[in-house]
């Protein structure tokens, strides 16, 4: 597969930065709306946002169970931030009614590293990608508490894991998508390649 097709979550967030990091990351891009628009993509981001938002909209669209089963199936998965967080198997200081969809066996903490006036940006060493170290822009971001024995910790920041993968879903903390920086879309375009060969 030379071009996959890779869908951005477009309930909320930053779905647009999204699009364009994937397409300089030669996939060709989408947003994804509706239920039967997950069976055109062979990838979907998850994008940053509010995550409690996403969760009531992702049930608002008729999206929660399509999106649980599209990771179930093993189809590659990236999510940024809130992404992080929707792709979590538990969840620490998350409203009762928050649903997520699932695929890393990790406990994700909300909000973890403050409020939005203590955003930051920092380098971030992520194993697998080459060319030294991205540029990690953390608003409002999670940190993952713990993780299971599948879950590979691929970035710590802080003593915090900050990015992990497990299996064909990608998280990370940070949103390297507002850097210009695209190795972390090139990382998931080459999974998503994989999984289609």
């Amino acid at each position: 597969m030379s071009t996959p097709t890779i869908g951005v979550l477009a309930l909320q967030g930053d779905v647009r930065e999204h699009l364009t990091a994937l397409a300089e990351a030669d996939a060709l891009a989408r947003p994804v709306r509706r239920p039967e628009e997950l069976d055109e993509v062979d990838g979907l981001v998850i994008p940053g946002g509010e995550s409690t938002t996403m969760s009531k909209l992702a049930v608002v669209f008729g999206m929660l169970e399509p999106l649980r089963a599209f990771v179930r199936a093993g189809k590659p998965v990236y999510g940024t931030c809130a992404g992080m967080i929707m792709v979590a198997d538990k969840l620490l200081d998350a409203r009762e009614d928050q649903e997520t969809f699932g695929g890393v066996d990790m406990i994700v903490r909300r909000n973890a590293f403050g409020r939005q006036n203590e955003s930051f940006e920092a380098a971030i060493d992520v194993a697998g990608i080459p060319g030294g170290p991205v540029e990690g822009v953390f608003i409002r971001a999670p940190w993952v508490e713990s993780v299971g024995g599948d879950v590979e910790v691929l970035a710590t920041y802080d003593g915090h894991t900050v990015a992990v993968r497990q299996g064909n879903v990608l998280a990370t903390s940070f949103h390297p998508e507002l850097t210009g920086d695209h190795r972390v879309h090139a990382l998931f375009v080459e999974m998503v390649r994989a999984a289609a060969g």
